[in-house]
């Protein structure tokens, strides 16, 4: 099986490199890279052309104008011609087995999507933490909990079976594929760590603000629902309320004079080996 790598770049061609050693030291060796620059601003498609050189399996292209993520996304499986397609963020890395693991488990299989688990990583792609999603479940057919993430791969003739990736998306738009590809076959999960995600400053994830995020996660509900003729007033409704009493919760927490406290006595306890408090279980999903 071909596997075509998806690199949808935007100003990121300075962590490239990272992303393109962890492609050619890949285990199978059955691959592709479609390359699609949005229109950066900066110097990423100088960059991305001196590092691939002539290498005849990395393809760039260039989009006349940015377009956003969709638009580009969508673009890069219109240009792949491999059996099994995966996205891979030109500021991310995967690591060396995971084209292999991915290829095995579509081998005498009906899955039309398989997904891992992921590293978190600092700007210098320093692992600091795990993702901890699991197998999705039938009953939550909207990936509620993004359990989807990466490093998630399809199969290129499933894709071709939806209407495809939706151009007009600015955020969530693997959100929206995944759920158009649960309509249509099985996805399953391999539960060991094949990507690194990395975190920065200039991330999507991490200069734009939540509620926007927010309501792209809900226009690709809203678009699925209205394919599957459901009213989901309700489930938006307690998904919301209980976001913001997550939101009013976080606020009182920061604002409070306890936390005003224990990060003032953190030091301190740290001299008798008192662990910091995981504020990350808070988080809202």
């Amino acid at each position: 099986m071909k596997v075509s790598i998806l690199v949808a770049n935007y100003n990121n061609g300075k962590f490239f490199n990272d992303c393109y050693i962890s492609i050619v030291e890949q285990t199978y060796d059955n691959w592709e890279v479609i390359i699609v620059d949005d229109g950066s601003t900066d110097n990423s498609v100088e960059i991305i052309r001196r590092i691939i050189k002539d290498h005849k399996n990395f393809k760039l292209f260039e989009n006349d104008k940015n377009h956003g993520c969709g638009y580009t996304k969508r673009r890069c499986v219109e240009l792949a011609t491999g059996d099994v397609c995966g996205f891979l963020d030109p500021d991310d890395a995967l690591v060396p087995i995971a084209l292999e693991k991915m290829v095995l488990a579509y081998i005498n299989q009906d899955y039309v999507l398989v997904y891992s688990r992921h590293h978190k990583c600092d700007t210098n792609l320093n692992k600091t933490g795990t993702s901890k999603n699991g197998q999705i479940l039938k009953e939550d057919i909207f990936n509620l909990n993004y359990d989807i993430t990466a490093f998630t791969t399809f199969l290129r003739k499933a894709y071709l079976q939806t209407e495809g990736i939706n151009a007009y998306c600015k955020r969530a738009v693997d959100q929206d594929l995944y759920i158009k590809l649960l309509e249509i076959g099985k996805a399953k999960f391999i539960n060991e760590l094949l990507y690194l995600y990395r975190i920065h400053s200039m991330g999507i994830a991490s200069n734009l603000n939540p509620e926007k995020a927010y309501f792209w996660h809900w226009f690709a509900i809203m678009k699925a629902a209205e394919r599957r003729q459901l009213n989901i007033e309700n489930l938006f409704t307690e998904t919301y309320i209980l976001r913001k009493r997550f939101l009013a919760l976080e606020k009182a927490v920061n604002e409070s004079e306890f936390k005003k406290i224990s990060e003032f006595l953190y030091p301190i306890l740290k001299l008798f080996k008192v662990k910091k408090p995981n504020r990350n279980k808070l988080k809202f999903r």
